[in-house]
């Protein structure tokens, strides 16, 4: 099943106690990054997660606090013997920025892949190099550069049944292929597919992360459903409400309100401003709001 990390919970500059939001998710042994500030190789080392495992990297947006890590992690990654390619997506106007931070890293010893995302309408694209049965959905946000959000959807196979499977007279040496969504052939010529020896399909497991910016309505629909909903929540003061509509950022309460209309199984907020040293002070207004809410600190695991 997906293990989930947030590496960071800041916004803005790094903290001694906080780094900057990035999420890392790892399924199979492989892993996806979403942004990548100042310091996001440290994180994953201190909470015990390996660079090496990432396989895609997903950039929200072009703002300082969410890539100025690329360089040093590009690099680190590099130093763990990987030679196979690096894929990293993000809004297509971003992309000269992105080359640009790689001039710095000399020569990689792996193929750095870059794909642009259509900045003005949502998109779909299968993760292959993650898993065959993971997709990814995006949702162009409202912020002051191009920003993107990101749904992780990852359908799930039928639950193997072994009562079926006997019951059709598949030999167990088939068994492992069936529950791999294979076809076999038995020796006495029977094509026996997935289906015959199931249950039901199971939904799948979808994980959205959106940060920087307004709390604009198609929020609530891309995240519908969602385990586990990650959102940004600048401030909990309804004071900074007009300040942080100037700047394209949503209050926790914004958040919260997102999370209820959505129907989301757990939001974690993220992505807090360097002033709100306790976004804990907040916990009983914004659950009040929404029960499932939390207040994430840098470091926050499950497994989905």
């Amino acid at each position: 099943m997906p293990e989930v990390c947030l590496l960071g919970t800041g916004g803005m500059l790094p903290l001694k106690d906080r780094f900057l939001t990035s999420l890392y998710a790892e399924y199979n042994g492989k892993a996806v990054l979403i942004d990548c500030g100042e310091g996001t190789q440290v994180a994953v080392a201190k909470h015990g997660l390996k660079m090496s495992k990432i396989e895609l990297i997903l950039i929200t947006h072009c703002h300082a606090d969410h890539v100025t890590g690329l360089p040093g992690l590009l690099l680190s990654i590099g130093n763990s013997s990987r030679t196979q390619p690096l894929d990293i997506a993000a809004p297509e106007s971003s992309l000269p920025i992105l080359r640009s931070l790689l001039s710095v890293c000399g020569g990689l010893p792996y193929e750095v892949r870059f794909h642009g995302l259509p900045e003005d309408k949502p998109t779909e694209f299968a993760a292959d190099m993650i898993d065959p049965m993971l997709r990814i959905k995006t949702l162009p946000l409202s912020h002051r550069v191009s920003c993107i959000g990101y749904s992780l959807c990852l359908e799930r196979r039928a639950v193997f049944d072994p009562v079926k499977a006997k019951a059709a007279g598949v030999p167990v040496e088939h068994w492992k292929k069936l529950h791999s969504g294979e076809e076999v052939v038995l020796d006495d010529g029977r094509k026996i597919v997935p289906e015959d020896v199931t249950g039901e399909k199971r939904p799948p497991i979808k994980i959205t992360y959106t940060t920087d910016t307004l709390p604009v309505d198609d929020i609530a629909a891309f995240a519908e459903g969602s385990d586990l909903f990650i959102c940004e929540g600048m401030y909990g003061q309804f004071e900074k409400k007009e300040s942080m509509n100037e700047k394209h950022h949503m209050l926790m309460q914004d958040a919260c309100d997102i999370a209820k209309r959505a129907g989301v199984k757990q939001l974690w907020l993220t992505h807090y401003s360097p002033a709100e040293k306790d976004p804990s002070v907040y916990e009983d207004e914004l659950r009040a709001i929404f029960p499932e809410a939390v207040i994430t600190e840098d470091g926050r695991k499950l497994s989905l």
